[in-house]
Parts: structure tokens; sequence; C-alpha cells
């Protein structure tokens, strides 16, 4: 392979560092890795032989490959040992005055024609090459860690950027193997700034005491797909990370609604309940093994009362056929019995909300989260009103779950839980389209690598349709009064005219 890039230096050679020098000198390039700190670019020389060591051992790359590499791999024992470098990658700490100060040291090193990048997860790439004397060749070029596995990398051009650097460092991306996607220098790029809406919804759910944080991650793993529940994530990444960076892009974007972080993960920050690493987070870990409460077991209802729907259900015609499959006594009058179970299906709104519009009998009406197609889905989620009955929604639950699938019982909600959160994941991105931070197709790409969901964000609300992602939002901003849940114009423009999330208008 001839690399565009003939020699990279790496500055800092932490576990990103290492990585993205792993990936170097597998593409070709001769790698030089620097560290202020005494052996620690040896160090890292030493960590990437045993890596390949073992990669050989797994019968991944051959001895002859992995000698190629090593001989790749060079220790740089000061800055200057980088002249001949046309390629400088930072990976150093998050300080926009120890990143402008180094690629100050770095301009006067390398040649004119050299690229600089940083790997930068949310400083902002035009402040860290407005000192420069050649802005035009500094790019963002960010990497996710581990960086062999986490096969998307961002190239973020700042204000005065070349495009032909941003082009150099896309080609040399695709050489490594893995998947650049293009984005503008806003905060958080593509993949921290798509990933807003998970979390924060999902704490918002929480601190309305809707459900616990154990219920709330299986409802997202089993309705949606998602690999980790927004908890379980937390955990994993650990609050000392997370909430950070949910201050920091909320306040750069002058307190978007949209990003507002919680005060539930500030309070637990503060306390040391940070996550997994430390033992004890949303979860508490025994040999790094989460604690999880047992779910609820299903009631024992001796008669079960008729069932009538609402005439406004969502999917009403499949939720009239699930509950003949579970055989229900179904009750088809204009209005329900005095002993019916009365069931709705909002999108958006709240079970108190369409029981009060409705004139329903609140005391035995009951909510069920029908977005999704039942066959589709894991686990059913039913919604009580603070008015329901308990035997009513002891009902409710033993009858959703005869077939076996497992129902989780929420108390009310706009929107249960899914809805919400995955209308906040789509609305922050069809925003970020309409800001023209990165293209529709680069969206959904790096969300889905970089994130590790199920689809792209775009791609799942047009999965749920466009128009029922509105309906969602205008109603969650009518429940709750809160311009969080606005509707982006780019969602708003396609879900009223019936178009898909990634159209691009033709028209300039």
């Amino acid at each position: 392979m001839h690399p565009i890039f003939q020699n990279t230096g790496l500055v800092g050679t932490g576990a990103m560092g290492r990585g993205i020098a792993q990936m170097a000198a597998q593409a070709g390039s001769q790698v030089w890795l620097f560290d202020v700190q005494p052996g620690a670019a040896q160090a890292a020389r030493d960590a990437l032989q045993a890596t390949w060591q073992t990669l050989v051992t797994k019968n991944k790359m051959d001895a002859t490959q992995m000698q190629a590499c090593l001989d790749h791999l060079h220790v740089a024992h000061a800055l200057t040992d980088l002249a001949p470098c046309d390629l400088v990658i930072e990976a150093v700490v998050e300080r926009l005055d120890v990143k402008q100060r180094l690629f100050g040291e770095l301009e006067g090193i390398v040649g004119p024609e050299a690229v600089l990048a940083t790997n930068t997860s949310s400083l902002s790439v035009t402040a860290i090459a407005a000192p420069l004397k050649r802005p035009a060749q500094l790019a963002g070029f960010h990497f996710f860690n581990p960086v062999p596995l986490m096969r998307v990398v961002e190239v973020i051009a700042g204000l005065k950027t070349s495009a032909a650097v941003c082009q150099k460092l896309t080609d040399f991306t695709r050489q490594f193997g893995h998947t650049p996607v293009a984005a503008q220098d806003t905060p958080g790029f593509i993949v921290n700034h798509a990933g807003r809406g998970y979390g924060t919804e999902a704490l918002r759910v929480v601190g309305e005491r809707v459900a616990d944080f154990a219920t709330i991650d299986r409802i997202l793993k089993d309705q949606m797909g998602f690999r980790l529940g927004p908890f379980e994530l937390m955990d994993l990444t650990a609050l000392d990370v997370s909430h950070p960076v949910m201050e920091s892009i909320y306040h750069q974007y002058f307190e978007e609604p949209r990003y507002r972080p919680s005060v539930i993960t500030a309070q637990r920050l503060a306390g040391g309940v940070v996550g997994k690493k430390v033992g004890e987070g949303f979860y508490a870990y025994d040999k790094g093994v989460a604690q999880v409460s047992a779910e609820p077991a299903v009631p024992v209802v001796a008669e079960m009362p008729p069932v009538w729907v609402s005439p406004k259900a969502a999917r009403r015609a499949e939720l009239y056929q699930l509950l003949k499959n579970l055989e229900a006594n179904i009750e088809t009058a204009a209005a329900p019995s005095s002993a019916a179970l009365i069931l709705v299906a909002p999108l958006g709104l709240d079970v108190t909300t369409l029981a009060a519009v409705e004139r329903l009998d609140a005391t035995r009406t009951v909510g069920i989260d029908m977005m999704l197609d039942d066959a589709a889905v894991k686990r059913r989620v039913l919604a009580t009103n603070p008015a329901t009955r308990p035997d009513m929604a002891q009902a409710a639950h033993a009858l959703f779950a005869r077939d076996g699938k497992a129902v989780s019982v929420i108390r009310d909600s706009g929107g249960f839980v899914t809805q919400r959160v995955v209308a906040t994941i789509v609305n922050i991105a069809a925003d970020m389209c309409q800001q023209g931070i990165c293209s529709p197709a680069d969206l959904d790409v790096a969300v889905t690598l970089g994130l590790g969901y199920p689809m792209g964000p775009l791609a799942m609300g047009d999965r749920i349709g466009p128009t029922n992602m509105l309906e969602i939002l205008f109603n969650l901003q009518t429940v709750y009064g809160d311009p969080r849940y606005r509707p982006s114009p780019w969602l708003r423009r396609r879900g009223a005219l019936g178009l898909s999330l990634t159209h691009e208008e033709a028209c300039a």
C-alpha cells in the first residue's frame, strides 16, 4: 500500500494515540511517537508490539506483516524529531491553550505543506487553529476509542481549513479500513452531538418517577434494539466523563433546551457515584457485574374484565388483532361498559390527557405504547394514570403477558419511554441536517458506527414514520410546554410532506 502520508507523527501516546499509531503503521506510514512523559513513547511502542503479537497468535496477521509494522514504528525523543512528517496528529489533554501552544511549535518544525490534525472531541478546531500562521493546514481528525475497533473517523473542517487537507485525511482514513465522515466545526461534531438525546431524555423520564433505571434500560433495549440501555451506557462511560460533555455541549449551544443536562447526573457525580469503574453508579457492581433487581411478577387475575379500545388509539386495527390473539373479551360498542378495562394508545400524549379529552373513566384507563409493530418488539409497555385502579392495572399487565412476552408497567408519561427518547434522538439528528453540520448519509453512518445504535437516527425516524415523529413531538410539547420538544424545521417539513428524513433539497 502507498500511504497518503509517508511520515506520520503522533503527539501523545496514551490509549488513543497508540490506537491511531497502530492504524497508521498498518496502512504503511512511517510513524513517529512522541510524548512529554519520559519513557511513554517507548512504552507505547512496546505495547503495540504486544498487540501485533496477539494478532499473529490469533492468525489475524502473519509474522512478516508484524515485522513490517514494527519497522514502521519509531520513537521520537524530541518534538523536533517530527520535522520529516507530512502529517502530525495530536492526542493530548483536552485544553485549548495546550493544543494551541503545541501546534504553534509544530508549525515551526514541519514543512509548510505538512498537515496538522487534532483529535479533539470537544474543542473548536477553528479556535485551535486561530493563532497559527497557516490555519488552512489544520483540521480535526477525531477517532473513537478503541481505535482499531471503532471504525468511524470524523474529519472536521475549521473555518479556514483547506478542502485539500480534509480530502487527504479522508483518503488516509480509508487506507486504515475505517469510514470517514465529514463534519462542520460545531460543538460535539457528529457523534457526540447526535448522542445528546439518548441519555438526557432517559434522565428526564426517571426524574419524573415514570420508571426506575433498570425498567427504562429494559424498555429501550427490548423495544428499539439498543445494545445498552442509557443507564448501563452512562455507567460504562462513567459520569465523570459523560456529565461534563452534557454540560459542555449545552453551554456551547447557549443553553439550547434540546441538550439540557440533568441534576441527577450532577448530584451523582458530586457524590462520586460515577459508574462501573468505582463499583457504584446507576447500578451496584459486584466483581464488575451489575446487580439488577428482578422484574415484578405477572399478576394473577381470577376474572379478567372485558376490554374496550379508544377509537383514537394508534394502530387500532393491530391492537384489536393483538387482543384477539390474547383471547381478550373485546367490547365494540361506542362507549365502554361500566366493567370494562379502557385502553388508549397515544402518540406523544399522556394517558391523563386522553382520559380527560375523551371523557373516559380514568380509574379504568390504561395506556399501551403502539408506536412500533407489536411483532417487532420484545416487550410491551403499559402506562397507568394517577387515578387508575390497581385491579385494572393488574388486569392489563396479566392480559398482555398471556403469550409470554415481557410487559413493563410504568407511571403516566407523555410518549411513554421509547416514543419520547427516540423522538428526541431523531429531532436532534434532523436539526443537525438543518444546520448543515453533516450530510444525512454521514450522520446515520457515524452514529451507527460511533454509538452502536441499531440504526441511524434518520433511519429510525423513517421506520416509525416522519409524520408520526412529528405528531409525537407536537404532543410532547403540548404535555410538557417545553421548547426542548419543538420539532426541527427539517423534520417538520419532511413530516408534513411525507418525505424521508434523508431527503435533501434539489433546489438551493
